[in-house]
């Protein structure tokens, strides 16, 4: 993207340094002409380049096949709270734990309003809505920390919904589903 934006905007500063100077052929060109050519025909190439590169990425965020685990995540204003279907004994959290190197389905619902489920280190959000289940696939590289946040705007308290990713070591991960901290 920015390779993308630096070479469009190289190309309008040329294009607006020719037209300054006025030199040669570009004086026959109308005012009109640079509308048409500047202003319709050259964004068409620019926005399907644009719009086939984010179909293709972000539909790798998409849940394909079956993941091996599942996570139930639910915004309520102003905390998440995280459970595990196939884990009765982790309970519910507001800690969102997850195995490294495995694909995790996070189906995401709110309680009350419209809130973002996003976790900016492990890419892509997706909105939680009141009645309504999206389902979101992350996958963690490296063991730690990450911190998510709610990034979508709902009133006094927004600032404040930030929530705490621990990612685990498969095997600790197993244990930990199983009841057994590590």
């Amino acid at each position: 993207m920015l390779a993308g934006a630096t070479a469009l905007f190289t190309l309008v500063m040329v294009l607006f340094a020719l037209v300054w100077r006025r030199s040669g052929p570009l004086k026959r060109i109308t005012p009109a002409q640079w509308i048409i050519g500047g202003g319709l025909v050259l964004p068409i190439p620019v926005l399907v380049l644009l719009t086939g590169t984010a179909l293709v990425l972000g539909e790798q965020l998409l849940p394909h096949g079956t993941a091996q685990y599942r996570v139930e995540a639910e915004g309520r204003q102003w905390h998440w709270r995280f459970s595990y279907p196939d884990a009765p004994a982790m309970g519910a959290s507001t800690v969102l734990h997850l195995p490294v190197g495995v694909p995790v389905d996070i189906a995401v619902t709110s309680a009350d309003v419209i809130h973002s489920f996003w976790v900016p280190r492990l890419g892509g959000k997706i909105d939680a809505i009141p009645g309504h289940t999206n389902v979101i696939r992350l996958q963690v590289d490296t063991a730690g920390t990450y911190w998510g946040q709610n990034a979508e705007y709902n009133g006094i308290g927004h600032d404040s919904m930030i929530f705490r990713v621990e990612a685990h070591a498969p095997e600790d991960f197993a244990a930990l589903m199983e009841g057994n901290a590590p």
